[in-house]
């Protein structure tokens, strides 16, 4: 368990210094597969996409295991360096905290500069929202949005079942929260072949989500990220978005939430706390909450694993 608390710290710094690969990355490769195998098997029920949904997560979490037991059983290898190799390398595949705040910059930049066509095609590398009559505070908000729920999506939560379960738990959980963002949203070909994928997304992010708002809190010390979270979270459709978005939005001194539209597609969101219009200068806030927030999920994963390991070998 200590190998498996290096290797997400070591995965981790892989992330800080390299962001995703630009090409060829693992997770593109798996969404290739996963749209290939749903043209052949696509049908309009809820059965047909559970099937679906658990064969590309139950199978990549096998194939996980199986490459574990595989390296273990390697002359000079053993469970330790094989536990670290494989934690660092998957911690790295998983996570996206890097490559989140660096379109944070880059959205903050075209704001600062001015430039509303460039940042409304930009804000698609954060969020599938119809960007074309956004103004500057629209686009502000929006990309705080996204970088508080992406920060538990594409950060805390894989860290978490790292912690919890190694690499099976980081690509387990990375592949199904790939499939929600494929299949998950509720649209006429997916609102039943979609449905397992969403829901078991919501359900692996449950916790996770949980435990992002209140590391919110810890690295701000405001308790406004604590009232404003128990006060609006609820408001939010998505029952994982609200609670961190609504902490962001305390510690922030902002208010998120509102009308957002998805294709061509009007959705009327809570108002998500009491604070400010979102200015652009609040980008660059958000991308150091974000940066704060990982920096603490990675000492909680790594602790997770840790006392995991101490409980094992007591109960030994």
């Amino acid at each position: 368990m200590a190998a498996r608390a290096a290797g997400l710290s070591a995965g981790f710094a892989l992330d800080l210094a390299f962001a995703d690969p630009r090409r060829h990355h693992p997770v593109a490769l798996f969404g290739t597969l996963a749209r290939r195998l749903e043209h052949g098997v696509y049908a309009d029920s809820r059965a047909r996409g559970a099937a679906y949904s658990a064969a590309l997560v139950g199978g990549t979490t096998a194939a996980t295991l199986g490459a574990r037991a595989g390296l273990q059983r390697l002359p000079g290898v053993g469970p330790v360096l094989a536990e670290l190799g494989l934690t660092t390398a998957t911690t790295f595949i998983a996570l996206g905290g890097t490559s989140l705040v660096r379109e944070g910059d880059a959205m903050a930049g075209l704001l600062d500069g001015g430039d509303l066509p460039g940042a409304r095609q930009r804000l698609s590398h954060l969020c599938a929202r119809d960007a074309s009559n956004l103004s500057e505070p629209d686009l502000a908000r929006a990309t705080v949005e996204s970088i508080a729920e992406n920060t538990s999506d594409a950060v805390v939560a894989p860290l978490l079942w790292g912690g919890l379960l190694g690499a099976p738990g980081l690509l387990g959980y990375r592949a199904a929260n790939t499939l929600d963002a494929m299949v998950g949203y509720r649209s006429p070909r997916y609102e039943q072949f979609g449905w397992a994928s969403a829901r078991l997304d919501d359900w692996l992010n449950l916790v996770p989500a949980r435990i992002a708002a209140f590391l919110v809190f810890i690295v701000t010390g405001r308790r406004e990220a604590l009232t404003t979270w128990r006060r609006y979270a609820r408001l939010h459709p998505s029952p994982n978005a609200g609670p961190v978005e609504a902490a962001y939005a305390g510690a922030l001194g902002v208010r998120l939430g509102g009308s957002n539209t998805y294709e061509g597609v009007t959705e009327q969101r809570g108002v998500l706390g009491d604070g400010r219009e979102v200015a652009v200068a609040d980008v660059a806030r958000a991308n150091r909450l974000s940066r704060q927030v990982s920096s603490a999920a990675l000492f909680t994963a790594a602790g997770l694993a840790l006392t995991i390991g101490a409980s094992r070998g007591a109960r030994r």
